[in-house]
C-alpha cells in the first residue's frame, strides 16, 4: 500500500522550510509521495488576500521540479468555490482509494484547528502529521478526548518511524523539522528590498519572483 502525504496551505511563497518538511517527512514516514496543495484562499484566514493561485502554483512547481517524489496538486485552485479541508479530503481519498493517506499541518494550524470547519471530522478522516515549529507550543487541551486518544507523540525520534500495527487513523506529532522560516517576513523583506531574502527560497523560486515582480 502506497503512503501519500498531502500538505495544504497558501505557500505564499513556498520556502526552504516547506521543502525541508516534504523531504524529511518522506524519509521519516517512508512516504511514496508528498503532495503540496496550494489553497485558493485559506477560508479560516479571511484577513489577507493571497498572491494569485497561478503564481503560487507555479512557484511550487519550479521549487519541486528536481524532486520526483514531490508533486503539486491543483485540486483546490481549480474549483469555482473556495473549498474547506473537510470537503477536499474525501476527494483526495476517492482519487487514491488504495493509499494510506496523511494530511500534514504546521504547529500554528494545530493551534488554530478549532477555527476550521468541522474540525473534529477533519481530524478523524485520515492520518495527520503535525510538524513542530520554534515558538509554537504544541498542546492537546483544546481538542476532544476522542482526538487526544489518537495522538502519537514522536518528538525526540531521530530515526525514521516505523508505522506498524492496526490501521487506525492517528495524529502524529513530529519534530523531524524544526525550522523558523516565515513567508510573511519573506514578503516584507522583498517589498523592503532587504538583503538576504533569497537565502530562504530555492534559487528557482527567487528567480521566478524577480522575473514576475511578485510582492513588489
Amino acid at each position: 500500500m502506497n503512503r501519500i502525504a498531502f500538505y495544504g496551505g497558501s505557500f505564499d511563497p513556498v520556502h526552504v522550510g516547506h521543502l525541508t518538511i516534504a523531504r524529511e517527512l518522506i524519509e521519516h514516514f517512508s512516504l511514496d509521495e508528498f503532495v503540496f496543495i496550494p489553497a485558493f484562499h485559506a477560508p479560516h484566514k479571511p484577513e489577507r488576500k493571497p498572491t494569485s493561485a497561478l503564481h503560487r502554483f507555479a512557484m511550487l512547481c519550479v521549487a519541486t521540479n528536481d524532486d520526483p517524489n514531490i508533486k503539486v496538486s491543483k485540486i483546490e485552485i481549480e474549483l469555482p468555490e473556495k473549498p474547506y479541508t473537510v470537503e477536499t479530503l474525501p476527494r483526495l481519498q476517492a482519487a487514491f482509494p488504495d493509499a494510506e493517506t496523511f494530511f500534514v499541518m504546521g504547529a500554528d494550524s494545530w493551534r488554530d484547528i478549532l477555527t476550521w470547519r468541522e474540525w473534529e471530522k477533519v481530524l478523524l478522516m485520515t492520518n495527520h502529521i503535525i510538524v513542530s515549529r520554534p515558538g509554537f507550543e504544541i498542546n492537546f487541551s483544546h481538542v476532544s478526548d476522542e482526538i487526544r486518544g489518537r495522538i502519537v507523540d514522536l518528538r525526540g525520534h531521530d530515526s525514521p518511524f516505523s508505522l506498524t500495527g492496526p490501521k487506525e487513523r492517528h495524529i502524529y506529532i513530529t519534530d523531524a523539522v524544526n525550522m523558523q522560516v516565515s513567508a510573511t517576513e519573506i514578503r516584507r523583506n522583498i517589498r523592503d528590498a532587504s538583503p538576504g531574502w533569497r537565502d530562504e527560497l530555492s534559487e528557482a523560486v527567487a528567480k521566478y519572483i524577480e522575473k514576475y515582480q511578485i510582492y513588489k
